[in-house]
């Protein structure tokens, strides 16, 4: 049997880190089941947390917190509504437009990204415990490596 070909290798390389993605996923979010946070309102939290001005009322519109999720306006308004409902993000009017609202994360908000960050973090130490921190290295240069030449490509 011959060795499998550079294409091979990259299709197993994409099949394995789809099926890694997904258990981190899946552990993650049965890890804040208890928390009643939904992996889509994580991510709003954390995009909302690293926004300029996060700590000021001075965040994002919901129009931008859809554009960096990649989400349509009408999903990032059911994130936001739930966030809101749980006391984790407010509403607060934009001073330059009178038609829009701008997203702050509460005490409680801010309270939430520590219990999220914590989880992430150990769902991640776990799955990634048999790898030694060499190939852990080697494989986030990799993976980074490969973000940076997509991101580099021209976009028709």
């Amino acid at each position: 049997m011959t060795s499998p070909g550079p294409a091979d290798t990259a299709a197993e390389l994409a099949d394995a880190l789809t099926r890694a993605m997904k258990r981190i996923r899946r552990r993650t979010m049965q890890r804040l089941e208890p928390y009643d946070i939904t992996p889509a309102q994580a991510r709003a939290l954390r995009t909302l947390a690293h926004a300029p001005g996060c700590e000021s009322a001075e965040t994002m519109r919901l129009s931008e917190l859809a554009e960096r999720l990649h989400i349509a306006p009408r999903s990032a308004t059911t994130v936001v509504d739930a966030l809101e409902e749980a006391g984790l993000v407010a509403r607060t009017p934009d001073p330059a437009d009178r038609r829009a609202v701008r997203l702050v994360l509460t005490a409680a908000g801010h309270g939430a990204l520590e219990r999220i960050s914590q989880v992430r973090h150990e769902v991640a130490q776990q799955y990634f415990a048999p790898v030694s921190p060499a190939e852990q290295d080697a494989l986030l240069r990799a993976l980074r490596h490969a973000e940076e030449a997509y991101e580099a490509e021209p976009r028709p």
